[in-house]
């Protein structure tokens, strides 16, 4: 087990310096300067800054200096921010970000695991055909749409009703999270509900299940203990990525809610050639996307020991 961890982790340390090498040479190849707008008053001020990130050396020479800022776990200074490191950005408003989307997978995990489950039960009846029209709009209609709905949707009743039932934006209490989380969350739980719905078809016309039905295990037995507990193996496997992937891919819902979380940020660098916040979050949402496909890995080689034995 300790040789099969050993090589996920070298593997994952090969991909996250991949990552940070791409986006270094991605951000060198960008037209632009990164000095301009009124960003170096002053030629001075500019000499100051080329030599501070080692703009005025060769770009292997950068890359280097790059490199060892990374092991030395310095991302760098904010190039719009005043005396802003990006270590700090992340360090206050990625916990918004993991917040909103520890929420969002809790809804989807929940959500696709009894969906799909019902829309196996209830196979070529109308509760599968409900739920798979729903599921295909899920996955079909893009996150902001349906940010910008559920904003409108919330301002309609909140109006009507003459009070405020959900805050349309902001952040702070329970309440405010609650309608970003289910958005956030839609589309993962749209692909979880197909993906529980295939593996428990599969589970329901196996053999060990028809066995179970001739002993005479009562359904709802037969349903929790061999039907569930196997049908979800496949979910649990594609969850790690999922919780990545929702934890920091909330850029646009956090715009349209007024989240102050990490995506919000990144979108702003790009907007205005940060350089120094484009790298560093990228490099972290690569590494934290790693680690948990890592984590995921190394809980499925404890379930499943035919994962450590390949």
């Amino acid at each position: 087990m300790w040789i099969f961890i050993l090589k996920r982790l070298v593997q994952g340390i090969f991909t996250v310096w991949f990552i940070a090498t791409a986006t270094f040479f991605a951000m060198h190849n960008v037209p632009g300067d990164p000095l301009l707008n009124d960003r170096a008053t002053t030629d001075v001020i500019r000499a100051n800054l080329e030599a501070k990130y080692g703009l005025d050396k060769p770009v292997m020479t950068q890359y280097g200096i790059y490199l060892g800022n990374l092991l030395q776990g310095d991302l760098g200074i904010s190039f719009t921010q005043e005396n802003r490191e990006v270590n700090d950005i992340i360090r206050d408003h990625f916990p918004v970000s993991a917040i909103l989307g520890i929420l969002a997978v809790l809804f989807a995990a929940a959500g696709g695991v009894l969906w799909g489950a019902l829309t196996a039960i209830y196979r070529n009846r109308w509760p599968d055909y409900v739920i798979m029209f729903l599921v295909i709009l899920g996955i079909s209609v893009p996150s902001f749409v349906v940010a910008a709905i559920s904003q409108l949707f919330l301002v309609n009743v909140n109006g009507l009703i003459g009070t405020t039932v959900l805050p349309v934006a902001g952040w702070g209490t329970v309440l405010h999270m609650l309608v970003p989380a289910m958005v956030l969350g839609l589309g993962t739980m749209a692909y979880l509900t197909r993906l529980m719905r295939s593996s428990m078809l599969e589970i329901i016309s196996s053999d060990f299940v028809r066995t179970a039905k001739a002993k005479g295990v009562p359904p709802a037995r037969i349903f929790a203990k061999h039907q569930l507990r196997n049908a979800i193996l496949p979910v649990i496997t594609v969850l790690g990525p999922s919780i990545a992937a929702i934890t920091t891919g909330g850029f646009v819902v956090e715009l349209v809610f007024a989240i102050p979380g990490l995506g919000r940020y990144f979108v702003q660098a790009v907007q205005q050639l940060d350089y120094t916040v484009i790298m560093g979050t990228t490099v972290f949402y690569g590494a934290f996307l790693v680690f948990m496909v890592i984590v995921v890995d190394v809980l499925y080689g404890f379930i499943d020991p035919r994962v450590r034995m390949e």
